[in-house]
């Protein structure tokens, strides 16, 4: 494919973007003057600029490839979509589990395999993932989800880097999004790192946006972690 350098906009496609980080990652790309399609089951209330919403259940993997095939070849890749389901190993839903699976992993490995074919060279891949991926109690599903995206990313990226495509994992501590407030997760709140506060999701989106920009174009295989200082 060509290299990424011309004049239109460059053509960014991200999960998740009803709200949450997702919708915060759309917004920053929006602003920088990024072109930006959407994938969620539910568009997202304000977004401004060159915006386009797909509905899509990304959990059916046939609704998945025709959704990718309507947005086009894209520049960029963000997948955000995420779920979080918390409690002891020992009370532990598998379906639960085998929903985060689904959606973390392999929803991020079909999107690798639909867009990266047609991604110019010098293209970007980000995955949002968790500092949870390296273990904490009351959410072991969670994390063995979340920790699987190392493994996807650091082998894509050896594979995409003779086209000079990156591939990185973006992966928050707690922040504060809908998801993080979910009523289901009650009986495990997040624990306040030493900021005193939440990660916000804007600091997320700002950290994609720079592995997206020509700034980051040598750096692939790489998890950044933000956590307000929680992994201190």
């Amino acid at each position: 494919m060509a290299a990424l350098d011309r004049d239109t906009p460059r053509h960014a496609l991200v999960t998740g973007t009803s709200s949450g980080i997702g919708q915060a990652v759309a917004a920053r790309l929006l602003t920088d003057g990024w072109r930006v399609t959407g994938i969620a089951r539910r568009a997202p209330q304000a977004l401004e600029g060159d915006y386009m919403h797909l509905p899509c259940d990304l959990s059916d993997p046939e609704a998945l490839a025709t959704t990718v095939a309507q947005a086009g070849p894209v520049d960029a890749l963000v997948h955000a979509a995420g779920l979080l389901r918390v409690g002891p190993i020992e009370t532990a839903d598998f379906n639960d589990g085998a929903a985060m699976w689904q959606l973390h992993v392999d929803v991020a490995a079909r999107l690798i395999s639909l867009c990266a074919p047609d991604m110019p060279e010098g293209g970007r891949i980000v995955l949002i993932g968790s500092r949870v991926a390296r273990g904490a109690a009351g959410r072991a599903l969670y994390a063995a989800s979340k920790a699987a995206l190392s493994g996807l990313a650091r082998s894509v990226a050896l594979e995409l880097a003779p086209r000079q495509i990156t591939v990185n994992i973006v992966a928050p501590g707690a922040t504060d999004t809908p998801m993080l407030r979910d009523p289901a997760r009650a009986s495990e709140p997040p624990r306040m790192p030493p900021f005193g506060r939440l990660v916000r999701p804007e600091e997320v989106a700002g950290t994609t946006a720079f592995l997206l920009s020509p700034d980051a174009g040598a750096i692939t295989g790489q998890e950044l972690i933000i956590c307000a200082g929680g992994s201190l």
